[in-house]
Order: structure tokens, then sequence, then C-alpha cells
């Protein structure tokens, strides 16, 4: 997946979080509904100004919309794992993490 892509579909995802319809969305940033869907479809970018705009206004940071194409987006992605993991009970999160080592030691060893 392209980088505009990936950032489209984070925005969409953080819009929906906050529970706003792409319509409604789209009149907060002074865009159109179908510019907005061009956007989080990757096939249109919104200008820096305007993209600020939204993520004050969905409350988020750069790291939750550009953590996918940022190298630095890794630790929005630990602390992510982390917030699953703690939503588990002990005995599974054991489980999990077992599961995890396993994988990373065969990634490692290509």
């Amino acid at each position: 997946m392209d980088v505009v892509k990936k950032i489209g579909k984070r925005l969409q995802e953080q819009r929906k979080k906050k529970g706003y319809t792409q319509e409604r969305f789209s009149e907060m940033i002074g865009v159109s509904p179908n510019y907005l869907s061009a956007v989080e479809r990757g096939v249109n970018q919104l200008n820096y100004e305007a993209l600020v705009h939204a993520m004050n206004l969905l409350d988020c940071s750069a790291d939750d919309i550009f953590r996918d194409v940022v190298t630095r987006g890794l630790v929005v992605q630990s602390c992510e794992l982390n917030e699953k993991l703690k939503e588990l009970d002990p005995a599974e999160r054991a489980r999990i993490l077992t599961v995890l080592d396993t994988l990373i030691a065969t990634a490692k060893q290509k």
C-alpha cells in the first residue's frame, strides 16, 4: 500500500473513531464529501493546513496518522500492541508473547 493510501486509511479510522460521518467531517475541514472520500481512499491528498486542521479536530497525533509511513511510527505500533495485551488475562497474554517470541526468532533467521 502506498503512502497516500495509508494516510487516507488512518484519517478514515480516526474519523470513524470520533463518530463523524464523511459528510459531517468534510464540512468541518472545508472540503466536499467526495473529496474526503477520495482522500480516505488514497486518490487525493489534503494540503498541510487542512491535514493539521483535520488532525486537531480528530484530536489525534501525527503518529496516529503517519505511523505506517514514518520509521518512528514503530513507537505508536508498540504502544498499540501494549494496549491490546493489557486487555488480556495474564495466561492469554503469556501465550501470545510466546507466539510473538517464536515469530521474531523466525524472522531473525531469514
